[in-house]
C-alpha cells in the first residue's frame, strides 16, 4: 500500500450507503463504517483484516503534508486533522495509538450545510441570529449531531447578518462561503496553536459572532465568557448529557470558592443551551434528532444563580417553559413514541428517566399501542408496573 493508495478504498466504502456517518480503520478487524449508529464491515478493493503496518500506512497517508499533526501524535497518541476528497467528501479524522498500533476514525462531513429545519429542530431557534451578544450552548455525546446544528446556525446568521463571524476548529468540520456576513475559519494546529490563544486574538479582530469547536478547559472557558460579557455572541459545545449537567460542568471547572460569582456570571450571560441526542427511527431509515432546549428566563436564571433545589430544578423549568420555547428530553420522546417515530424501547433506552416515562406512558388516556423495535404493538396496558425493560421486550 502507498499514499495514492488511500481515495479509491475511501471512495469504495463510501459506496456502500448514503447514511454513512464514520469510516472505522483497527487493527485485527476488516474496515468498517458506520451506518445509523452500527458498525458494519465492508471489503474495499478485497480488503481483509488489516495489519499493524496497513494501519500505520493509512495514517502516515492522511498526516502527509500536515507536520503538526504528525508532531501531536507522536507527542500525545492522538491527533485530529481534516482530511478531504476533492468533490466527493470531507473528513474530521482522529487518529491515536491503542497497544501500540494506529487505529483511525473518519467523521464523514457532509457537503451541504444543513438548516434547521432539516436537523428537526424547532423554528424559534432562529431567533438566536438574533441575539447581539451571550453565550449559546451545543451539547450532546459524540456523534449526537453538535456541529451540524452549530453549522445550521451560523449559516443562517451568514443569511440575516452583515457580520463578521470568526470560527476556531479542531479541525474546520463545515466550510462556510462568505453570503451577506464575512466568515473566517481558524483551524487548531493549521491557523493558531491553540483554542485559548486564538480566542485572545479573535478579540482584537473585531467579530460580532466568534463559533468555539469546544470548551475543553478553564482557560477556554473563562475567555469565551469574558467575550460573551463584552458584546460578543458566543456559540460553542461541551460533551455533556443534557442541559442542567451543562450547568454543572461549568461551574465545576472554577475553584469552589469562586462558586457564587462565576453562578451569578453564568445565569447573566448564558442565552441558549440545546442539548441533542440522535435516536434511532422506528421504520429503520436513520436517526433522529432529539434536542432539550433551555433558554434563559428570569427563572432559569435565578435556578442557575441561586442554585437547583428539589422543585427549583431546571428541568422544572423546561417542563413548563413550553411557551417560552423550552423543552426536555423526556417530553419529546414520549411525544416520538405515541406518534410511531421511534419505538418504545429505543424511546425508554434514551430517556433520562426510564421509570417517570412509562408512568407517563401508562397514564395516557388514550387506547393507544406503541410499538417495538420489529414493529410488532404493544398495548399500553401491558406496560410493566414496575419500570422494568425486560418485561416490554419480552
Amino acid at each position: 500500500m502507498s499514499f495514492f493508495d488511500l481515495p479509491p478504498i475511501i471512495e469504495r466504502m463510501l459506496m456502500l450507503s448514503d447514511r454513512i456517518s464514520d469510516l472505522n480503520f483497527s487493527v485485527g478487524q476488516v474496515p468498517q463504517v458506520e451506518i445509523n449508529g452500527k458498525l458494519t464491515t465492508v471489503q474495499p478493493l478485497g480488503m481483509q483484516k488489516l495489519t499493524p503496518y496497513q494501519t500505520e500506512i493509512i495514517a502516515m497517508t492522511l498526516l502527509h503534508g500536515n507536520p503538526d499533526a504528525a508532531a501531536r501524535l507522536a507527542q500525545t497518541g492522538t491527533a485530529d486533522l481534516s482530511y478531504s476528497l476533492p468533490s466527493r467528501a470531507r473528513f474530521r479524522v482522529n487518529i491515536f495509538q491503542q497497544r501500540g498500533v494506529y487505529s483511525i476514525v473518519m467523521r464523514v462531513i457532509p457537503t451541504d450545510i444543513p438548516t434547521l429545519k432539516s436537523l428537526g429542530l424547532p423554528d424559534h431557534l432562529e431567533e438566536i441570529a438574533d441575539l447581539r451578544n451571550g453565550l449559546v450552548l451545543v451539547t450532546g455525546p459524540t456523534g449526537s449531531g453538535k456541529s451540524s446544528t452549530q453549522a445550521a446556525i451560523i449559516d443562517m446568521i451568514n443569511e440575516k447578518k452583515h457580520y463578521h463571524v470568526v470560527t476556531i476548529e479542531d479541525p474546520i468540520e463545515y466550510l462556510h462561503t462568505h453570503k451577506n456576513s464575512t466568515i473566517n475559519q481558524r483551524e487548531v494546529g493549521y491557523d493558531t496553536r491553540d483554542f485559548p490563544s486564538a480566542l485572545r486574538a479573535t478579540l482584537r479582530q473585531a467579530p460580532k459572532v466568534i463559533l468555539i469547536g469546544e470548551m475543553r478547559d478553564f482557560e477556554t472557558t473563562e475567555i469565551a465568557l469574558e467575550a460573551a460579557e463584552t458584546g460578543h455572541l458566543v456559540l460553542s459545545t461541551l460533551h455533556t448529557i443534557d442541559a442542567s449537567k451543562t450547568v454543572d460542568r461549568i461551574i465545576g471547572l472554577y475553584p469552589k470558592n469562586e462558586e457564587p460569582v462565576i453562578r451569578t456570571r453564568l445565569a447573566q450571560t448564558f442565552r441558549y443551551i440545546i442539548s441533542q441526542r440522535l435516536i434511532p427511527r422506528a421504520d429503520g431509515r436513520g436517526r433522529i434528532a432529539v434536542a432539550e432546549i433551555l433558554r434563559s428566563s428570569p427563572r432559569t436564571r435565578e435556578y442557575i444563580e441561586s442554585g437547583e433545589a428539589d422543585g427549583k430544578s431546571l428541568l422544572d423549568a423546561m417542563r413548563d417553559g413550553k411557551l417560552d420555547g423550552m423543552r426536555d428530553f423526556d417530553s419529546v420522546i414520549i411525544e416520538l413514541i405515541e406518534s410511531r417515530v421511534v419505538s418504545l424501547e429505543d424511546g425508554l433506552s434514551f430517556a433520562t428517566n426510564q421509570n417517570n416515562m412509562l408512568l407517563s406512558l401508562k397514564g395516557l388516556t388514550a387506547a393507544q399501542d406503541f410499538v417495538r423495535r420489529d414493529g410488532t404493538p404493544i398495548p399500553v396496558g401491558a406496560l410493566s408496573d414496575t419500570g422494568s425493560m425486560l418485561g416490554l421486550i419480552e
